[in-house]
Formats: C-alpha cells, sequence, structure tokens
C-alpha cells in the first residue's frame, strides 16, 4: 500500500521517457499526448535542457531569495524582452503565480479602493485557496468554502456582460486565453482585445493566465500575441523548467513601484537550477522556426481530427483549440477514450468530463501524430 495521500486517481509507475515517449515498470512504451498536462514542452531527455541542469546543479543547487543568483538575473531579463517591459517574480508552480497576480493586484488597486476580482465562467486557475476563488468549477470549489471575498464570474466571450460589470471596484480581470480545464475554449481576438480596452477604461487591471497555453503551444510565443493585446500581469508556468518546477509572475514594469520589499516572497522561487533549465527551454522556444513549426503540426493535427469528427459525427461533437492545445467534445464522457487510447499504448487526459484533451510535447513528429490519430479512429470504431 502507497503511504502517497490519495488524492490523485493513478495506477501508472512511470519509470523513463524519451522524446514523445514514456516506459512505465511493466516496460510498456507509451506516445505521450498529455506530456505532464503541457510541463514537458520539449519532451523526455532533451540533451540542451539536461545539461544546463548538470551544469548548475555542479555550480550551486539553492541560495534562497536573500540573494542574487545568475541564472535568475538572466531569465528575469530575458522574459521581460520576449513578452513586455516587465518586473518579475519568480514561483514553484502556476497556482502560485496567480496568488502572486491576485496580491499584486490588490496592492496596485488598494489606494483606490479597489479589491474585487473578474473571472469567467469554466475558469481554472489553480488549487490554492485564492487560485481556486478564481477557479469556476463547483466541485473543485465547494468542499473548500468559504473561500476569498469579492469575486465574480462573467459568461465566456461576452463582452457586454464585461461591460456591465467591471467597474471602479474592479482590481483585476483574470483570463485565460484558451481554457484548459474548462474544455480547450478559444477567446475571440476581438474579446480579448475589447477586455484589454475595457480594463484601460475603467482602470482595472488585465491578468493574461498562460500556465498551461503559453511558451509555443498555440503557435505563437505566448498565447495573447494571437490577439495583440499587452496584459498588465502575464503568469507562466508549466513548460518554463523544462519539467523543473517554476512559475512567473510578470508585472508590467511601470507598474511594479507598488511593490515593496516585503510585499511577497518564496523561499524555492527561482532556484537556480530551474532558471538555468529555463533558459535551455527558452533557447529551443525562440530558434528559428519553431513555433511556426508548432503551429503547422498542429494543424495536421487539427485536420485529422476533423476528419475523424466527420468520420463519427455521432461521437465527435466539435474539435476545437490552436497549435498543440486542442480538445476534442465528445457526445459522451471522454474517460472511456482516454482509457481506450491508453489500451493502445497513447496517453491522453480530459478537459472536464465530456473533452479529450491533447497537449503532446511540442516536439512531437508528424508520424506520432498519424499514430495518435490511427488509435483515436480505433478507439472510436469500438464504440
Amino acid at each position: 500500500m502507497s503511504a502517497l495521500l490519495p488524492v490523485y486517481d493513478r495506477d501508472m509507475v512511470v519509470v523513463s521517457g524519451k522524446g514523445a515517449h514514456l516506459t512505465d515498470s511493466t516496460g510498456k512504451t507509451y506516445l505521450d499526448f498529455a506530456a505532464g498536462v503541457g510541463v514537458n514542452g520539449l519532451g523526455y531527455g532533451d540533451r540542451a535542457v539536461l545539461a544546463a541542469i548538470k551544469s548548475q546543479a555542479a555550480k550551486v543547487i539553492h541560495a534562497s531569495n536573500l540573494y542574487h543568483t545568475e541564472p535568475q538575473q538572466a531569465l528575469a531579463n530575458r522574459l521581460g524582452s520576449l513578452a513586455f517591459p516587465a518586473k518579475v517574480f519568480f514561483s514553484n508552480s502556476g497556482t502560485e503565480a496567480i496568488e502572486a497576480a491576485i496580491k499584486f493586484a490588490r496592492k496596485i488597486g488598494k489606494p483606490a479602493g479597489r479589491a474585487e476580482l473578474v473571472a469567467f465562467e469554466r475558469s481554472f486557475h489553480g488549487r490554492t485557496l485564492g487560485a481556486l476563488s478564481l477557479t469556476w468549477t463547483a466541485k473543485y470549489r465547494e468542499p473548500f468554502e468559504p473561500l476569498l471575498p469579492g469575486v465574480r464570474f462573467l459568461p465566456w466571450d461576452d463582452l457586454a456582460a464585461a461591460e456591465a460589470t467591471i467597474g471602479a471596484q474592479t482590481a483585476a480581470v483574470v483570463i485565460e486565453p484558451i481554457q484548459g480545464e474548462g474544455g480547450i475554449r478559444t477567446a475571440r481576438p476581438e474579446f480579448l482585445q475589447g477586455l484589454a480596452a475595457l480594463c484601460k477604461q475603467k482602470g482595472a487591471l488585465l491578468v493574461v493566465d498562460e500556465i498551461q497555453c503559453g511558451f509555443g503551444r498555440t503557435g505563437k510565443l505566448f498565447a495573447h500575441q494571437h490577439a495583440g493585446i499587452t496584459p498588465d500581469i502575464l503568469t507562466l508556468a508549466k513548460p518554463l523548467g523544462g519539467g523543473l518546477p517554476l512559475g512567473a509572475t510578470l508585472l508590467r514594469e511601470d507598474l511594479a513601484s507598488a511593490l515593496a520589499v516585503g510585499d511577497h516572497g518564496s523561499t524555492f522561487g527561482g532556484n537556480p537550477v530551474a532558471c538555468a533549465a529555463a533558459q535551455a527551454v527558452l533557447d529551443r522556444l525562440t530558434a528559428p522556426g519553431f513555433v511556426e513549426g508548432v503551429a503547422k503540426r498542429g494543424a495536421l493535427l487539427l485536420r485529422g481530427l476533423k476528419k475523424l469528427a466527420r468520420k463519427y459525427p455521432a461521437a465527435i461533437k466539435e474539435v476545437r483549440g490552436l497549435g498543440f492545445m486542442l480538445g476534442v467534445e465528445l457526445a459522451g464522457p471522454a474517460g472511456p477514450v482516454v482509457k481506450g487510447l491508453r489500451e493502445r499504448g497513447v496517453l491522453a487526459t480530459k478537459a472536464g468530463d465530456n473533452v479529450l484533451r491533447l497537449l503532446p510535447p511540442l516536439v512531437v513528429k508528424p508520424a506520432e501524430i498519424r499514430a495518435l490519430l490511427e488509435a483515436l479512429d480505433a478507439v472510436l470504431a469500438n464504440g
């Protein structure tokens, strides 16, 4: 019997991985279209990431945030140059990045009496109490209520509702450009543009959560770039550390003076080994043609899924998403399809109850995409 707290439903022991494949303790190898829920953007065993980890670990593994380290400084500067002029706070996870964003927004808004937070139906922002307060789904929220006060939820992709709600009490509006747990729902560029304009007009901060959809997954380095907007706060995590725990909260540079020493902190945030790994990840993501390749191969996967939707109209209601963040909305529960894929050597996950979520490593090859499509075809054919 395992001594682990049983808060996960799991029965497979992973022992190794290479590229887009994982091997379990029985020796069976799987094609991985879950990628550690989007964490393993470069797959498994990337040589540059491993070399960066080994090199930094031989120098210093932990120094605490009482001091600067070279990898942390370099990574902060690089993130600001890639996204927008920003000051960066490093944490260990996506939910911690959201917690930082909540605190920053409330500290900035406090002189004007702004404390309200606005999120959206079907949103998912994490499981700590602050992030959970911004998460829509009742099954995640209700066991732990009461949560953070002053949170309002709006209909997805509804600019009129946003205009009627965002006001003088609003500290921040928090949105995922593509909802992950909410079913792979993509916000229209016009909606994000209108939301950014509303926040600017009404004095609220726009917090863009790219914990799952950032770093090349949608075919651009950052998902908000599809809409041509600039957030006030950007939260990042999952693939940033190359598999090591690393989150980041980017605060627009001209807003940073509102924060002072002691306003927030993290013992392990910005660990030098994780930051060194992140530099190697960014080297790969920013290499010429990399994100364009993601867009191209993502389009190949999308076409294949839509072809299956035409073949099985009674089973598939809709296919949606961008790049390698795709969802297949099914007429029934997604669990049996995930199980059927696993039996055929392919790992995938769900987004809600009836959406098959596909988040392959960004390095997945066309032949591996075809293998996924063949496996899904076989699962659907067997009902």
